[in-house]
C-alpha cells in the first residue's frame, strides 16, 4: 500500500485511540474496545503458490527432507536448515552467516518465516521467487558449494528419494528444478499466524497487555513503523537505506544498488517482515543490533549514518517507556509455535572429517607393516 495512505491511516487510528470518544446511547451495552478501528489490520491470507509450482503434500514432504539434508552442500556438512533453523527463528542466531569452510559472510541470515508472501527474496531482492532463491546458496562457492551434477547423482543413488520425486513430480523425477520447487513448497508452509496481535484485532481485548496495546498505537502513529512495515506480513517488500553502520568482514555493502544500479538504492536493503520477529535475533541486514530494544533505540535516534539515508528515518523522540512498549508490541506479533520435527533422512549421510581421516590412515599403515615383519 502507498505511504500516503498509511499516513492518513495512522492519523485516523491515533484519533480513534486518543482523544475523547463519542458516548454510546444509554441503552447500549457495546464495549468501546469492541468498536475500535481495525481498518489497518490485515490477517495472514491462505498460502500463495505459483502456477508452475502448485502445492501438493508429496512435494511439501519431499521439500522438508531436502531442506534438512546436508547432501545439498559440497562437503555434506551444510543444509538449508544450517542457516535457517527452526530453533533459531528460522535464521541461525549469528550476526552474519557462516558459509562454506567456516567463513563469515557479509550479511545476516534472514528468517524464512512468511517468505512465501514476500515479493522478492534476499536482502537485496536479487531473486524474484523462493525457487530462484533456493538455487543461489546451493551453487554459491561461499555458501553450500555444491555442483548440480554431483547433487543429482547423490540423490539419484537413494531409492527413497527416487520414489518421492516420482510421486511429487511424475516422470520428470530428480532434476535441479524439481529440487528447488520442493524446497520452496516446504518453505511456503512456514507461516506465522494467530498471534496475540491477531487475537486482539479479532476481538479478544485481553490478548495483549496494556503495554503492547500502547506499543501498537505508537507503531501505527508516532513511531512511524507502519510506513514500511505494513500489509499482512508487515513488510512493504521495498528497499530503504535506514542509516546502518557497516559491520562484519565487508568494507562496504551497497545492497540493492548492486542489482538496480540506481544511485538512490545505495545502502538500501529489503524491509523484513515482523511477524515472529522476536525469535530471529540479531537484527538488521548485518546482524548489528542484538535485541529488539536495540533496534527501537536505533530508530529512535534516527539511524547512525546520514549518507544516502531515506528521509523517512528521523529521530522519534520516544520516551524510555514508549521504547519498551514498542518492544512489547513486537513480541505480541509472535505466532503460534511451529512444532517442527527434524526428519530422519533417507540413505546414510557420512560426514567426512579430514582431520580424523588423516590420523586414521597412518595407523592403518603401521599395522600392516608390523604384520609383514611377523611373517
Amino acid at each position: 500500500m502507498k505511504p500516503v495512505y498509511y499516513f492518513a491511516l495512522c492519523a485516523a487510528f491515533l484519533f480513534a485511540c486518543s482523544g475523547e470518544k463519542e458516548q454510546p446511547p444509554a441503552e447500549s451495552t457495546t464495549d468501546n474496545a469492541a468498536v475500535e478501528d481495525t481498518s489497518f489490520y490485515e490477517p495472514m491470507p491462505e498460502g500463495i503458490y505459483p502456477q508452475d509450482n502448485p502445492w501438493s503434500q508429496e512435494k511439501e514432504d519431499l521439500g522438508k527432507l531436502l531442506y534438512f539434508d546436508p547432501r545439498l552442500s559440497g562437503d555434506n556438512t551444510i543444509s538449508c536448515a544450517t542457516c535457517h533453523h527452526p530453533d533459531k527463528g528460522w535464521s541461525d542466531g549469528h550476526p552474519r552467516t557462516i558459509g562454506f569452510g567456516g567463513k563469515e559472510l557479509g550479511r545476516h541470515s534472514p528468517t524464512i518465516i512468511n517468505s512465501g508472501y514476500f515479493e522478492v527474496q534476499f536482502w537485496d531482492g536479487r531473486a524474484p521467487t523462493l525457487e530462484a532463491q533456493a538455487k543461489g546458496p546451493i551453487q554459491s562457492t561461499v555458501e553450500m558449494n555444491q555442483k548440480v551434477d554431483e547433487l543429482l547423482e547423490e540423490l539419484g543413488a537413494i531409492p527413497e528419494y527416487q520414489e518421492m520425486f516420482n510421486k511429487a513430480f511424475g516422470d520428470s523425477g530428480i532434476t535441479f528444478d524439481n529440487i528447488v520447487k520442493a524446497i520452496a513448497t516446504f518453505e511456503r508452509s512456514v507461516v506465522s499466524k494467530n498471534s496475540a496481535y491477531d487475537k486482539y484485532m479479532q476481538g479478544d481485548k485481553k490478548a495483549m497487555s496494556s503495554s503492547a496495546v500502547n506499543g501498537m498505537k505508537l507503531f501505527f502513529g508516532k513511531a512511524k513503523c507502519s510506513i514500511c512495515h505494513n500489509g499482512p506480513a508487515l513488510t512493504d517488500s521495498g528497499f530503504h537505506n535506514i542509516g546502518v553502520k557497516q559491520h562484519g568482514p565487508l568494507t562496504e555493502d551497497l545492497g540493492r544498488y548492486n542489482i538496480s544500479k540506481d544511485e538512490f538504492d545505495k545502502g538500501a536493503f529489503k524491509t523484513p517482515g515482523l511477524r515472529s520477529i522476536s525469535q530471529s535475533a540479531p537484527y538488521m541486514h548485518d546482524g548489528s543490533e542484538a535485541t529488539l530494544k536495540d533496534v527501537i533505540d536505533f530508530y529512535n535516534r534516527g539511524g547512525d549514518v546520514a549518507k544516502n539515508r531515506t528521509s523517512l528515518i528521523t529521530p522519534l523522540d520516544l520516551s524510555e517507556q514508549e521504547v519498551l512498549d514498542l518492544v512489547e508490541f513486537l513480541k505480541a506479533l509472535d505466532g503460534e509455535p511451529l512444532n517442527m520435527t527434524i526428519p530422519k533422512l533417507p540413505g546414510v549421510v557420512k560426514v567426512i572429517n579430514p582431520k580424523t581421516e588423516a590420523k586414521a590412515k597412518p595407523k592403518a599403515k603401521a599395522k600392516k607393516k608390523k604384520k609383514k615383519k611377523k611373517t
